[in-house]
């Protein structure tokens, strides 16, 4: 009896290991990270084994929302490089002083594989990464041939503009040693009530022309094309704006390249999430000096649905134009 039933214990085992196989290879896409932790910088490479000498995108921030952008470009035929910089053992725990060293590292590591073109990579951030995928862009021109932002910053902000990051005003991004010129800002505050309101504190920011002019990202520099896509009703901070300012700053100067401004009505902050999925997301919690405060992301479910598939589509004919 006690053999009977070791028997049976084996082939169940069995048949649940080859079930497992059978739905994996049902389910993978076809595309498996390279986890790479070497020449100074941490990321996981998306690309299909057969590629040769392809576009390259490189996903600035990393994490679901990286693996989830490179993983597609992969299935698209290019190469996905999803870029921690924060957050990661052996990383950064703030987003202070980060080092563009670090990326330009990156860049030239992944300019140098077989699967891509070192004369078609493209970086893309969201929100504050965005900030940092134009900076970064425009840092290296020689390394980068477009940018795509979400939800973008015009200018480079310090680091206390996150309540969870040190007390003492340092620049967010050097080079070199040297700081990348930055607006200062004092660290957002709380109130009586239990909600915060985010625009008024950035707008604010945004009206020291002093420091503005010194710290607006020098997007002129950029070798390539730029897509820019926001929210219209975006609370967290103004992002149409700041594309605005951006656009205005390139048309001054007689940029050469195409700039795409994509504002969405009924639209938030949130447009750069998978397009996929519909997000009952409209608010979330931030902790200031000890208390929770509720904030709001802006737009609507079904304005950002409709945002980020028409995003993606917009998405696609501009990397494949490059």
């Amino acid at each position: 009896m006690n053999k009977r039933k070791y028997i049976i214990s084996i082939v169940i085992i069995a048949l649940l290991a080859i079930s497992y196989f059978i739905a994996d290879s049902i389910l993978f896409d076809g595309v498996r990270p390279k986890l790479i932790n070497h020449n100074g910088f941490e990321a996981s490479y998306y690309v299909k084994n057969d590629l040769v000498n392809k576009k390259a995108i490189v996903l600035i921030g990393g994490g679901q929302w990286g693996d989830y952008w490179a993983r597609e470009f992969a299935n698209n035929g290019m190469a996905g490089l999803s870029l921690p910089y924060i957050g990661k053992e052996g990383l950064p725990k703030l987003p202070e002083e980060i080092d563009l060293a670090y990326f330009e590292n990156a860049i030239i590591w992944l300019s140098k594989q077989k699967e891509v073109n070192k004369d078609k990579i493209v970086v893309i951030g969201a929100s504050r990464n965005a900030e940092l995928a134009l900076l970064i862009a425009s840092t290296f021109p020689e390394l980068v041939s477009g940018v795509v932002a979400y939800s973008p910053s015009s200018v480079s902000w310090s680091n206390t503009v996150l309540p969870y990051n040190s007390d003492e005003l340092k620049p967010s991004w050097i080079y070199k040693g040297i700081e990348i010129p930055y607006l200062p800002m004092e660290k957002i505050t709380g109130s009586e009530t239990d909600k915060i309101e985010m625009l008024e504190y950035w707008k604010k920011g945004l009206s020291k022309k002093e420091f503005v002019n010194q710290a607006t990202i020098k997007a002129e520099k950029i070798n390539g094309p730029i897509l820019l896509f926001s929210g219209i009703d975006d609370k967290v901070w103004p992002s149409s704006l700041m594309a605005d300012m951006i656009e205005e700053n390139l048309k001054k100067v007689n940029f050469k390249y195409s700039v795409q401004n994509i504002k969405y009505e009924n639209a938030g902050h949130l447009i750069s999430r998978r397009p996929e999925e519909k997000s009952n997301d409209r608010t979330a919690i931030i902790d200031i000096n000890g208390k929770n405060y509720e904030y709001e992301f802006g737009g609507t479910n079904e304005g950002d649905f409709k945002a980020k598939k028409d995003a993606k589509v917009k998405l696609m004919e501009f990397i494949k134009k490059l």
